[in-house]
């Protein structure tokens, strides 16, 4: 497993990096749980916020630079590059600022002297993907740094000078050696590292054959994991559903980030021939404008995958649907031109026994389908192992409260395709995985929250008791 830098634009290997050596992850490991141990847990919670706000504010000044990491190594598109460090910092400062709060002892109901504390656990080790190498990242570091944990992250091995560069953030803001820090660990080595004593807890971001992997191995040593493995999203349109406006959404949700995104909206439902018909042709006009070209140029419009090998799982994915009787209608090959581009593609008549209709399709191909009636468009949306996220859109709210409380998933928008903020939380159900992430949910993920009972002196040893 080679840490490298292959930009997908251009197919051409720029920068290879070596593995941790077993004796410098041991190193690692050891200064993370001094750390923890004697110094970070301890500080005042106003002194944690300072350093990760000051990661927000250089991430945000030097965003120029950051951005070219994530359209280099990964191809992202410059202005979605912008779009992703914005958002990485806002979750830092959102932690930095609620922690305070999220961190105050709990009365508990209908009592007056028992009270919960809120406290770390300690080294945590995450495992993040490529698609977007900081948010991924930001969304632990937040409010795990901020709650007192310190972080072992294992990044994707194909964004190496992202990840140096999100490490690099809390160095110069002032963390301590220890609080954060970025390893080029293999497989092997990460599963030594989730069972040693030390590590107290695993987040993963990834495949489900990983995050299987991983939560089996964290549950062996008793140790609480959070998964995020993926998902296959619906997006449902109703018969009301405002037409020009669900079209442009419906494209925003399938192609943000070339359609390497956990929520992208993979499959798009639309209720009725006749409007699935005039869909279905918008839809067409809209993908097949999209222009390819070098990612860091604002004028492009389509970016090449992450890979050669995402490439070609999903030309493998196309042809299967095609053998299983899918119809091609836009796209369906590789751009001939360097770099790992595909054209936009959507496949129709996809029935239940072809071999696509329970796979994701990580990239810019969309499965469309066409139902007769709100039922069915429920049924097809739950017939599937995952349960990530779900929109409906309609022009009647009520309606559309009433289809989201039928659909499983961990997240439903009405009206938008799924999208995500530090104040939201994020995560699903299903193979989707387990856990939240962001929001007040996310700090507490990774904490003891501690029972405190309280007593007057000379109190019997059992009972409750009003304490002044």
């Amino acid at each position: 497993m080679a840490y490298q830098t292959i930009n997908p634009a251009t197919e051409e290997l720029l920068k290879t990096y070596a593995e941790i050596s077993d004796q410098d992850l041991e190193a690692t490991i050891t200064i993370a749980h001094h750390t923890f141990e004697t110094d970070w847990r301890y500080r005042p919670v106003t002194e944690r916020a300072k350093i990760v706000s000051s990661a927000a504010a250089i991430l945000r000044s030097k965003s120029e630079e950051y951005a070219h990491y994530l359209t280099l190594e990964m191809g992202k598109l410059v202005n979605e590059a912008y779009a992703e460090i914005n958002l990485s910092a806002d979750i830092l400062d959102y932690y930095a600022k609620k922690a305070e709060d999220y961190l105050k002892p709990r009365i508990l109901s209908k009592t007056r002297n028992a009270e919960l504390h809120i406290e770390p656990l300690g080294v945590l080790l995450g495992i993040e993907p490529w698609n977007f190498p900081y948010y991924q990242v930001a969304r632990v570091a937040g409010p795990q740094l901020m709650v007192g944990n310190v972080l072992l992250l294992k990044h994707a091995e194909n964004v190496p000078q992202a990840a140096l560069a999100f490490a690099r953030l809390f160095a110069e803001a002032g963390a301590p050696a220890g609080v954060y820090t970025n390893i080029f660990a293999s497989i092997e080595q990460i599963g030594k590292v989730i069972e040693d004593p030390r590590i107290r807890g695993v987040t993963v971001t990834g495949s489900e054959r990983a995050g299987a992997a991983v939560a089996e191995r964290a549950g062996r040593n008793l140790k609480k994991s959070v998964l995020e493995m993926g998902g296959s999203d619906p997006l449902i349109v109703l018969e009301d559903a405002p037409l020009e406006a669900t079209l442009n959404s419906a494209l925003f949700g399938r192609m943000f980030n070339t359609g390497q995104c956990c929520v992208g909206s993979k499959r798009i439902i639309v209720i009725g021939k006749k409007r699935g018909k005039i869909f279905l042709e918008g839809l067409v006009q809209r993908m097949a404008a999209l222009q390819p070209g070098n990612p860091e140029d604002p004028a492009t419009t389509l970016g090449p995958l992450s890979s050669g090998r995402m490439l070609n799982i999903l030309l493998n994915q196309i042809e299967l649907a095609k053998g299983g009787g899918g119809k091609v209608v836009l796209g369906g090959k590789r751009i001939s031109r360097p770099g790992f581009y595909l054209e936009p593609t959507i496949i129709t008549n996809i029935s239940k026994n072809n071999a696509i209709f329970t796979q994701e399709l990580f990239g810019p191909v969309t499965a469309f389908h066409v139902v007769e009636n709100e039922t069915e468009a429920i049924l097809l949306a739950n017939a599937t192992s995952f349960g990530l996220g779900a929109s409906v859109f309609t022009n009647d709210i009520a309606r559309g409260r009433e289809i989201a409380a039928k659909i499983d998933s961990g997240m439903v928008f009405i009206n938008q395709p799924v999208w995500t903020a530090a104040e939201l939380p994020f995560g699903g159900i299903k193979n989707s995985g387990f856990g939240r992430e962001l929001s007040e949910l996310g700090f507490g993920e990774f904490v003891n929250e501690k029972l405190i009972n309280i007593a007057p002196p000379g109190s019997p040893p059992w009972g409750s008791f009003a304490v002044d």
